[in-house]
């Protein structure tokens, strides 16, 4: 069974070991190295129940395929620099948690190769965690009383997820969560992640959600799908819908899109 041990990390970068299997570039922090077993939640409660003062868990899981660079992506605009880039993008998500006060106060996703200073705090790296029982812990902070900035990092970790069960978790989300924020920052996740089940989810929250916010979103959502799907989508409801503010939504992200079905819609139109 793996040893579970304290050590200060200085500022000069750590190399990961097979038995660590921590971030290379985690750098000042003091590291407490744990095995998931089979149970991450288990671990995971155990290290936010030890946690009065700040503190954040991390973990390593499979990231979705594509070009993926997350080194600036933290919710707050700032862009710390990366240490290295893969050209054909990274094969890892690091899901971290921040903990203060025996609660999680913050969730951030990076991929590998990122420079990350804990600021002196310590940090729980946990090993060997599945990433469906990823989905579940993240879940968690899908509901409708999690802090804003908790949920919204959470579903913006899910939606980096390979496994199967992120798209199902947010899919839920997109259509039954708690708020209307909750279903909006969903549906918009769904559509970033753009599969052939990401299509009617968002036609049915744009048809069926009660709040003119959400189905604007996921009129934004429309937007960020594949063209070929979504222009044709967005015509039909700048054409159809029976709401005159979705409508008016539908025009304006047609007008961005530039495409030339969006020109022969306009011009149908204006020309009528």
């Amino acid at each position: 069974m793996m040893k579970v041990f304290w050590a200060l990390v200085t500022v000069v970068p750590l190399v990961a070991s097979p038995a660590l299997a921590q971030p290379a570039m985690l750098t000042n922090a003091q590291v407490r190295v744990e095995a998931a077993s089979g149970n991450v939640a288990r671990v995971f409660d155990a290290r936010v129940a030890a946690a009065p003062a700040p503190a954040w868990i991390g973990y390593e899981v499979p990231i979705v395929e594509g070009d993926r660079f997350l080194c600036d992506w933290n919710g707050s605009g700032s862009r710390p620099a990366p240490t290295s880039v893969k050209l054909e993008g990274s094969d890892a998500l690091y899901v971290l948690y921040r903990v203060d006060g025996r609660a999680v106060t913050r969730i951030r996703m990076l991929s590998e190769g990122c420079a990350i200073d804990a600021g002196g705090v310590p940090v729980t790296w946990i090993t060997g965690v599945a990433a469906s029982q990823s989905v579940t812990l993240l879940s968690r902070f899908t509901v409708a009383d999690a802090p804003r900035r908790v949920a919204d990092g959470a579903l913006a970790a899910l939606s980096m997820h390979a496994d199967p069960s992120a798209t199902t978790t947010l899919l839920g989300v997109a259509r039954s969560g708690g708020t209307s924020h909750l279903r909006g920052q969903a549906l918009f996740w769904v559509a970033q992640r753009a599969g052939e089940r990401a299509a009617p989810a968002i036609a049915e929250a744009i048809e069926r959600d009660p709040d003119t916010e959400v189905k604007k979103k996921a009129v934004f959502a429309l937007s960020q799908l594949p063209r070929d799907e979504g222009v044709p989508r967005l015509i039909d409801v700048a054409e159809h819908h029976s709401n005159a503010t979705v409508r008016r939504q539908a025009m304006f992200w047609l007008g961005q899109s530039k495409d030339p079905r969006a020109l022969a819609f306009f011009e149908r139109i204006l020309l009528k």
